[in-house]
């Protein structure tokens, strides 16, 4: 793998306050020749360590320009006519991303079906008949393997299909750094733990998001995809009829459609973003403003807490928030990817070969 100068540089300042110490220590200690080469083996032994946990540095945006040059013109026009169809596939497509790579990283373990020798994510408590979009991966993965044949991995067809459906619904673009590789393994507990909740609160979130190594700037510009999508009333009936800080009127606007009764309702759909649902924009930071948050985990990023000034920011200048989230997406989609020969290239997303 080849390291630009400051990734060398980087190695070297880490390498020269952890490591090479003790490999001085160690070749001054012993003069002998096969001291020397123990001395030598250690530095090895370091920089193979040392560029096996730089993976995410071997993503590039230009990973398939010789393998499958059209791979992008292959999904967007799939994933376009699944939006134009319905809207809300949008957000479910983002949505389906977020939940892969905060599961042991962007490796497409999320899309992995449940088998008599095999228990995936999709049935786990934050994702059951939660999570959707999955015949869109389908369909697209049946695209690029027409176009070329054991190429293109499922993770990377969620990391464009995510950044496609925020441009068609109107947000910004950027260029999708490419070359992970699909998960042979999956984890139903780490999908029951490791994803936000709707009812978290501001200290929960920013755990969760810097467990992932996201920081709280990043939080806060991820959360904005929710000016897309819907939710369902099981995910937000205790803000609505709990929580001091909501509208009124906008929380009796939620309850005639979400019964205060657990089981009553629970399935029943209400969006993210009450202004503009269709139209990826900064409209759910305004909603915030006004308490009009949907979900709690929502409103407790406007709160009178250190979110606020985040949330005003972004609330009056799109641009800014556009270029948040970008920088918070592509670092999200550096999570943990499966590179080299780790994984597999998965000829249905569904099975593991």
């Amino acid at each position: 793998m080849a390291l630009n100068f400051l990734g060398f540089y980087s190695l070297y300042k880490y390498m020269s306050s952890n490591f090479i110490p003790h490999c001085s220590t160690l070749f001054t200690k012993m003069a002998s020749s096969y001291s020397f080469m123990a001395f030598v083996s250690c530095y090895i032994l370091i920089l193979l360590l040392l560029l096996g946990n730089t993976s995410a540095h071997n993503l590039k945006t230009n990973y398939y320009s010789s393998s499958c040059p059209n791979v992008f013109q292959v999904i967007k026009p799939v994933v376009k006519s699944a939006i134009f169809g319905e809207k809300r596939l949008g957000a479910s497509l983002l949505r389906l991303f977020f939940h892969d790579c905060f599961v042991n990283g962007c490796d497409a373990s999320v899309l992995l079906d449940d088998t008599a020798n095999f228990k995936g994510e999709k049935t786990a408590g934050p994702n059951n008949n939660s999570i959707r979009g999955f015949s869109v991966i389908d369909k697209i993965k049946l695209h690029v393997e027409k176009a070329c044949p054991g190429v293109v991995s499922c993770a990377d067809i969620l990391a464009i299909a995510a950044r496609d459906s925020v441009v068609i619904l109107g947000g910004p673009n950027w260029e999708v750094k490419l070359g992970r590789r699909d998960s042979r393994t999956a984890s139903f507990s780490k999908a029951n733990t490791n994803l936000p909740s709707p009812a978290s609160n501001l200290s929960g979130l920013i755990s969760d998001f810097s467990s992932q190594g996201l920081s709280f700037k990043d939080m806060v510009a991820l959360s904005g995809g929710h000016t897309i999508g819907k939710a369902r009333c099981i995910s937000f009936r205790g803000h609505i009829y709990n929580d001091k800080n909501i509208n009124s009127n906008f929380a009796k606007e939620r309850q005639a459609k979400c019964p205060k009764q657990v089981g009553s309702g629970d399935f029943n759909l209400a969006p993210l973003d009450l202004q503009t649902p269709n139209l990826f924009d900064n409209k759910y930071y305004k909603n915030l403003i006004n308490h009009k948050g949907l979900l709690h985990s929502d409103q407790v990023l406007f709160n009178n807490g250190p979110a606020d000034s985040l949330v005003k920011t972004y609330a009056s200048s799109t641009t800014t928030f556009f270029s948040h989230f970008v920088t918070a997406m592509i670092k999200m989609g550096d999570i943990k990817p499966l590179t080299g020969s780790k994984g597999e290239i998965r000829k249905n997303c569904r099975k593991i070969i």
